[in-house]
């Protein structure tokens, strides 16, 4: 039996999707994303610093939708996206902007994640956004810092509106 025909057979007698979650935790994920992006935009806005990035929206869902996940607390939200940027800040100063330099600086940001204990996998994206802007070492003070902090905010603020909530599990 090939490879690709075990994979599927395996597939096909596997587990099931898990259940759908009840409405209202759909409404309140949603909603909690929803205000989050926009008090970041809207700070953005009235301060004049940039701190929107599209890797925020990915944060949002584990810390709306998963809270409890320890990939949602507001130290590897904040810590996470830090530590990712300023890896790919060093990199892209040290090796430019070369294809290869862009996959280590992937690699060395999961690595420096763990090893700070402040994995957030949308954070992983952080790199590929430097060497796209390619932005100076400022980038961290705006939009990395100010966007993920305002998240981890709303996401304390709100979670705790939740019926037996205790957002965050730990800093």
């Amino acid at each position: 039996m090939s490879v690709l025909r075990r994979y599927l057979a395996r597939m096909k007698g596997g587990g099931r999707a898990p259940a759908r979650p009840p409405r209202r935790d759909l409404l309140l994920a949603g909603t909690g994303g929803c205000l989050a992006i926009a008090a970041v935009a809207w700070l953005s806005l009235r301060a004049g610093v940039p701190a929107l990035m599209a890797p925020l929206g990915a944060s949002c869902f584990l810390a709306f939708a998963v809270p409890d996940s320890p990939l949602a607390q507001p130290r590897h939200i904040v810590g996470g996206h830090l530590v990712a940027s300023a890896v790919g800040l060093a990199v892209l100063q040290v090796c430019g902007g070369a294809w290869w330099a862009q996959a280590l600086a992937v690699g060395l940001a999961i690595s420096a994640m763990l090893a700070t204990r402040t994995g957030h996998p949308p954070a992983g994206a952080d790199p590929l956004l430097v060497f796209a802007l390619q932005p100076g070492w400022d980038f961290l003070l705006a939009p990395v810092l100010p966007g993920s902090l305002v998240v981890a905010l709303v996401a304390l603020a709100f979670n705790n509106l939740r019926p037996q909530a205790a957002y965050p599990k730990y800093w």
